[in-house]
């Protein structure tokens, strides 16, 4: 049996993460995946207003929110939120085994 990054990786699942911004300049992924790094997971624009970003994450729950030019923004089209401690909240991704 093979243990470390081999197994983890074999359990991961890769989600798509989508907004729609067509005036925005700059799209990022931010959330407990990457410690909130508003610069770590920048979005892909298709030049038609939609922004995405794909990820391999590990089985678990996870909050994360768009930073669109600087401004915060939950996702509008995942209903699975969380309070985030700031008086708003941030959407929830569930990562199946």
């Amino acid at each position: 049996m093979k243990t470390g990054k081999t197994q983890i990786s074999r359990q991961r699942r890769r989600i798509t993460f989508e907004l729609y911004a067509p005036e925005a300049r700059e799209a990022f992924l931010v959330g407990e995946f990457n410690q909130w790094d508003c610069r770590a997971h920048p979005m892909k624009s298709n030049g038609n207003g939609v922004w995405t970003k794909r990820m391999l994450l590990p089985p678990g729950q996870f909050a994360y929110k768009f930073f669109v030019d600087s401004q915060w923004v939950a996702d509008p089209h995942n209903e699975r939120t969380r309070p985030d401690g700031f008086g708003s909240l941030n959407s929830v991704v569930n990562v199946l085994d």
